[in-house]
Parts: C-alpha cells; structure tokens; sequence
C-alpha cells in the first residue's frame, strides 16, 4: 500500500508553501477576528463539550488563533494540555494555566513557539485526552490534514495508536484551507472534525478506521 508513497512529500512541500503564503497575507485583525470565531465554533463541539482533558496548543503567527479556545475551555474545567518540543521533535506535555503559564522558547532557527512553563508530564501524557487539536494548513473532503511537515504530530498519532487510545481529532483551519483533495499516505490518518470560523465540517471516514 505504500508504494508511490515518497512522491506524495515535494506535492506537500509545494502545498505547505503555497497555504503559508496566503496565511502570511492576513492582517492582525483578520487573524483576531477568525480566533473569536474559531472559539465559539468549537466550543459547541460535542466532543469538546464533554472532554474532560483536551491536548491543543497555542497558535504563533498568523495560524488560526487558539488562545481564546483555551481560555474558553479552561475557564469550563477542562484540563488543557500543551505541547513542550523535544530536541529529537517528539513533544512533551504541560499543563496550561492561563496565559501567565506560557514561555516563549526559540528552538534553533524556527520560530519561537509558547510552551507550558510549569511541570513535564511526559511524551504518553497525551494518551488521557479526550479531544486532541491538531495543528496543519489544509484539510480535505477525506478528512486528510496536510501538518507542517516536521513530523511532531505523527508520532503523537502513532503514540496514541499504540496506546489503543481513540480521542477524537480536531483541526483548527481558516475557511479557504479546507480542500478536496490533498495528497496523502498510507501512514496518513484522517481527522474526525475541522472547524473554520464559517463552521464544522465532520469526516465519517475517520470513525471507519482501526
């Protein structure tokens, strides 16, 4: 099945650039405004009404705004977790506690990312959520979510694999970042939501797998 499975990679480098460079045109306040519509879609999600423990993480640049989610969630009791970058780019886990919880740490040459201050949980943290909210650029008609190309997230979707975990997966995305078709390999997992600042969309297909 995975044969043809390399050439998928220059398709999603050129498909990262090209989702990037739209983003990057959005204004401070396109970027704000699509944040506090992303939390009020969201935060009527079903899985996100009954999650007791949601791993997320917190936007950085022009990426569709997470903070207020957070906020709206924690305020709610809903345990957060947030992602710590580890040198190999597996990531840990911390607990958010509010904005006053967060460092900024710049790893190497990538941009400066905000990370859980307090407490690591460790890398199988994630294992307890209920919801996990995936970070990517684009998603399609599949349920397909194109990441960023560093490969954090697919080890997180194996861990939870492996673990015989099954939170429902979650991508926040602007609007235009929704597609119908992307390309994708074997090892590739479809999400079961996308929320947009225009709404919901679910992917069946997710529940059909495993």
């Amino acid at each position: 099945m995975g044969h043809g499975g390399r050439a998928a990679e220059p398709d999603k480098r050129t498909l990262r650039r090209e989702f990037l460079a739209v983003r990057n045109r959005l204004t401070a306040d396109d970027v704000r405004e699509a944040a506090t519509a992303l939390a009020e879609r969201a935060r009527d999600l079903p899985e996100l009404a009954q999650a007791r423990t949601v791993a997320a993480y917190v936007s950085v640049g022009a990426e569709p705004g997470t903070l207020a989610l957070l906020d709206a969630l924690r305020a709610r009791g809903v345990r957060v977790l947030l992602p710590a970058l580890l040198p190999d780019n597996d990531l840990d886990w911390g607990t958010y506690t509010g904005e006053g919880s967060l460092a900024r740490v710049r790893h190497g040459g990538k941009m400066a990312l905000f990370e859980p201050a307090g407490e690591r949980l460790g890398p199988d943290a994630v294992t307890a959520a209920d919801v996990v909210l995936l970070p990517g650029l684009a998603v399609d008609a599949r349920g397909m979510r194109l990441g960023r190309g560093g490969g954090s997230y697919d080890r997180v979707l194996a861990r939870l694999e492996q673990a015989g975990a099954r939170p429902a997966l979650v991508v926040l995305l602007y609007d235009s970042e929704v597609v119908e078709q992307l390309p994708a390999q074997a090892h590739d997992r479809p999400v079961h939501a996308v929320v947009t600042p225009s709404g919901v969309r679910r992917f069946r297909t997710a529940d059909k797998t495993g």
